[in-house]
């Protein structure tokens, strides 16, 4: 079946863009229908309805039929072979990655979208499985170059043999139109969430921070925050938000006295089978004292024991592993194993010894309830850290979506939970090995009625937004698909969950403090995302390779860059991308830092107490915490989104994005590591970590996706500084393209500025402060004074720059008077001739009462 469409044709098995051939053999069963067709009325705002009806005939929905009814049915679309393509797919259940290829059989499986590359008609076009009815659908990839669609409800008892739109396909002449269109389309037609653009982000957004999960692991408690903070702030630079990750809840495990917490947790994996029994905080945050921390008595703190007890849980898990591989060999005799492990944890328990009671006074002393809700706790907590550190506007916490990464102990709260068999769908196959999968697979989930998710999260979160929490992290989110056989399906099981957390986050968090983890799957964009605005784009950084290669250390960090500037294509047109943290001290920080400078959301690392890179952070971060932040979330260049940035041994991954008052482009080497889809597991390809040339030229930057950009893309000339080379170029659209050479682990950051003429003889373009990543992020305002009367003495330049610190602008001449905040100052100019003129240099100071600015003037 087909009905006529401007663009999109399906007839005698061919599904034709524009008279190209797209998809060929494409079954009886397939139909195409125009999007106005199907779409008949949407809750959209009124500007975004009439911008996407106005693109409509750009777009139409794809379907397919089946003869029986079941809950989980596989269709082919058609096949194609010899067009390259763009994708991205879930490579763990939680995680999803890009992957390129040029036939259907190349696809992997659990792919979110796939975008084509149609030169014929210098065009692209998208391909989105959505969700219809109870259905959700996900692309596979089939034998002979076919592209599968895969639709299933989760449930047995919820069966369909018919679509009429399950996926979206959408055309466009610019890729990043493209996205932007789609997914305005797909809100537009599921009225089930909102656009980033609907929504307002969460402050963090512009500022520093820090949390707690490297720092710690799961022994996180006051003391060592309170240092934590400390640090950050004795440094000189002061967070202005804190996460306190998993750590800080009342879990226990099954068999245990439901009323206490488990002891003395280490690392990621040991609490994933434990549940909720409480909905406070554990009992070593109910024990802090208020004021504790204040005094001169206030409790030290050893910085060096937390990595003490990691390293000692690192040997147990491996004496663990041992015992389990032996298992799986055969071996009988287990003595020798277990005597190991009982002796790593006998001296993990002495570790621990008093701890947990060594900083605060116990709640018991005191017998008021009301004295002990003030006094103790993490209200007290919360209360004393403000008093102390200033500059914390926000405290999030973090909690799994199901309370727990086990979810709630029934019996334990008011909640009506019950404990529900895993069921993973065949869909995640491919994907790789996951110990937390493996750990909620083993333990279950305890499921609290999703007729009472309203109550679970407000219960959770009133009680956090009175002791001091402005929001949460929500993490584990698509565990809620292994459950819903029971509930109706992942989708309306989904929606009632959302619904509940949406109703509170507006209700507590001031309608948008929470970020999304784990999340990354199109059942959660697709029905979780009206309130939510913000949340993670890669997986969660990691040190080293959980897996054991020692260059790991090094290529998993590339990794982590590609999954967040491909990502943030789909993601960041309905949430505030989020980069992640790193920890400055890490072998491979600058990369990371490098990355997060340009990335235009936040910026929070995960540093040991007393384990930091001051002068790295300072080349992010502003003496007040805040940033100097992009305009735009970071994407990958055009030449970039049919290549491999990750083994290809030719790609440097570009990534693109704009200050207020120029462009920047961000060249990155992340090759040597990537997916393996034989092994179905991501891995090192060291003959791939070397040295790697690109080049970089004004169009990389896509000046139109912005509208304040969009006129500085039409200057005549740029100045390019390079911040690691420190150099200064003159370019203009006709000149040579820039080449750079980038190490492994390495990066470079090109800063264009437009060229202003003032008069016949001078040209100016401010740089920034060099001694920031983002340079041109510290330009506030800018301001040119050029009279017509063409008399030289009358031109001059006016800037208010935030930071101290380097300022560097380009100058043909050299101006006769500055002005740094109403005052002559002396500054220099050096003539440069790679830049056609000069380097003018002026140091800034940060001036606290002015909030960092400094007013700057140039009198030519």
């Amino acid at each position: 079946m087909s009905i006529p469409n401007k663009y999109f044709d399906l007839s005698n098995g061919t599904f034709s863009v524009k008279g190209v051939p797209l998809l060929s053999e494409v079954p009886s069963n397939v139909s195409f229908s125009p999007f106005s067709s199907i779409c008949q009325s949407s809750d959209a705002p009124l500007p975004l309805l009439q911008r996407l009806l106005s693109l409509s005939h750009k777009g139409g929905f794809l379907g397919f039929s089946k003869d029986e009814p079941s809950d989980r049915l596989m269709n082919s679309l058609g096949s194609f072979t010899g067009r390259d393509f763009l994708s991205i797919f879930r490579f763990k259940t939680w995680w999803s990655t890009m992957w390129v290829g040029n036939n259907g059989s190349d696809l992997q499986m659990e792919t979110q979208w796939v975008q084509f590359d149609v030169p014929e008609i210098s065009s692209y076009v998208i391909i989105i499985p959505i969700i219809e009815g109870g259905f959700r659908s996900a692309l596979h990839p089939g034998s002979d170059g076919h592209v599968m669609i895969c639709a299933e409800s989760g449930s047995t008892q919820v069966k369909a043999s018919n679509f009429d739109a399950i996926a979206y396909v959408h055309v466009s002449d610019n890729p990043y139109n493209l996205m932007k269109e789609a997914y305005s389309a797909v809100r537009v037609h599921l009225n089930t969430f909102r656009l980033l653009e609907e929504k307002t982000v969460p402050n963090i957004v512009n500022k520093f921070g820090w949390c707690t999960w490297d720092a710690f692991y799961l022994t996180v408690e006051p003391a060592g925050i309170w240092h934590g903070v400390n640090d950050f702030v004795e440094g000189g630079v002061s967070p202005r938000f804190l996460i306190i990750d998993d750590g800080w809840q009342s879990i226990n495990l099954d068999g245990e006295n439901p009323k206490e917490d488990t002891k003395n947790l280490v690392l990621g994996g040991t609490q994933m089978t434990a549940r909720l029994h409480r909905l406070d905080e554990c009992e070593k945050f109910r024990k802090y004292k208020g004021g504790s921390m204040l005094g001169p008595d206030a409790p030290s703190f050893d910085p060096k024991k937390p990595k003490m007890l990691i390293s000692k849980a690192i040997e147990l898990e491996h004496a663990e592993k041992d015992r389990d591989k032996a298992i799986q060999s055969g071996v009988t005799d287990l003595s020798g194993f277990e005597a190991k492990i009982l002796k790593f944890k006998q001296e993990l328990n002495e570790m621990f010894g008093g701890e947990e009671s060594s900083n605060v006074s116990s709640q018991e002393s005191c017998g008021s309830c009301s004295c002990k809700a003030e006094t103790y706790g993490m209200k007290a907590f919360t209360r004393d850290l403000r008093a102390k550190f200033k500059g914390l506007d926000d405290i999030y916490v973090w909690h799994a979506l199901c309370g727990a990464w086990g979810g709630v102990r029934p019996g334990s709260t008011h909640l009506s939970a019950k404990v529900v068999p895993c069921k993973v769908s065949p869909g995640l196959d491919g994907t790789m090995t996951d110990l937390a999968v493996v750990k909620i697979v083993e333990g279950g989930i305890g499921l609290v009625h999703p007729d009472q998710s309203d109550d679970f999260y407000d219960s959770m979160h009133s009680y956090l937004a009175k002791v001091g929490i402005t929001g949460v992290k929500v993490d584990v989110i698509h565990t809620l698909e292994y459950v819903s056989e029971e509930y109706g399906g992942r989708v309306e099981l989904a929606k009632a969950y959302y619904k509940g957390l949406t109703s509170s986050i507006s209700k507590n968090f001031k309608g948008n403090g929470l970020i999304s983890s784990m999340q990354q799957c199109n059942d959660f964009f697709f029905l979780g995302t009206n309130q939510i605005s913000i949340g993670r784009v890669g997986d969660d950084f990691w040190f080293q390779d959980p897996n054991g290669d020692p260059m790991g250390v090094y290529w998993l960090q590339g990794v982590h860059m590609i999954h967040c500037a491909y990502n943030s294509m789909w993601m960041g047109q309905i949430i505030q991308p989020d980069w992640d943290m790193f920890q400055s001290d890490h072998l491979c920080a600058k990369f990371h830092a490098g990355s997060r400078a340009i990335c235009g959301g936040p910026v929070y690392v995960s540093d040991s107490v007393g384990g930091h890179d001051f002068d790295l952070i300072k080349k992010l971060v502003y003496p007040d915490g805040t940033i100097p932040k992009c305009q735009h979330f970071a994407l990958p260049t055009r030449d970039c989104l049919f290549k491999n940035p990750l083994f290809d041994q030719k790609t440097i991954l570009k990534i693109w994005n704009f200050n207020k008052y120029g462009g920047v482009i961000g060249a990155f080497n992340c090759q040597g590591a990537g997916w393996d889809p034989k092994e179905q597991r991501i891995k090192g390809y060291s003959h791939c970590y070397k040295p790697m040339s690109t080049t970089v030229q004004i169009s990389d930057i896509e000046w139109d996706q912005k509208m304040e950009a969009a006129q500085m893309g039409n200057a005549e000339e740029y100045i390019v500084y390079l911040s690691e080379a420190q150099e200064l170029l003159f370019v203009t659209h006709e000149s040579d393209a820039i080449q750079a050479t980038i190490q492994p682990s390495s990066f470079e950051i090109f800063s264009f500025v437009p060229v202003e003429k003032l008069g016949p003889t001078i040209k100016f373009a401010p740089v920034g402060l060099t001694n920031m990543f983002n340079n041109g992020g510290a330009i506030q305002e800018l301001e040119y004074i050029n009279c017509d009367s063409g008399v030289e003495n009358n031109k001059s330049v006016k800037i208010k720059v935030k930071g101290d610190g380097n300022f560097l602008a380009y100058s043909s001449a050299s101006p006769k008077e500055c002005y740094l905040n109403g005052a002559e100052v002396a500054f220099e100019w050096l003539a440069i001739a790679s830049a056609n003129g000069g380097k003018l240099t002026l140091n800034l100071p940060w001036v606290e009462e002015a909030g960092g600015i400094s007013d700057v003037a140039f009198v030519f």
